[in-house]
């Protein structure tokens, strides 16, 4: 499916990048991360690769496991997914 109009990014996939930026920027793994968010390792893999879009209930969960609020963390999803895609995959870093 095509980003919606004005979009550069399919929400899910700036959702997955914003998540594993933070996740690595805090030094966690995904079992860490997943075992203070009360969530399935795999689970935070597919939300971070973009594969599975993320409940209410989950971000509520994920935002304090990295010490950031709901808010701020889907600001941050928001600004990403209105940038405009380049040519090329961002680094993984």
């Amino acid at each position: 499916m095509p980003p919606a109009k004005g979009m550069g990014v399919e929400p899910e996939i700036a959702f997955g990048q914003v998540l594993r930026e933070l996740r690595k920027g805090r030094d966690l793994s995904q079992e860490v991360l997943a075992l203070e968010s009360g969530l399935e390792r795999n689970y935070v893999s597919l939300l971070e690769l973009g594969r599975n879009s993320a409940s209410l209930k989950t971000i509520f969960k994920l935002a304090p496991a990295l010490g950031i609020s709901v808010a701020e963390f889907m600001s941050m999803v928001e600004i990403r997914a209105s940038e405009k895609r380049s040519g090329k995959a961002r680094s993984k870093g």
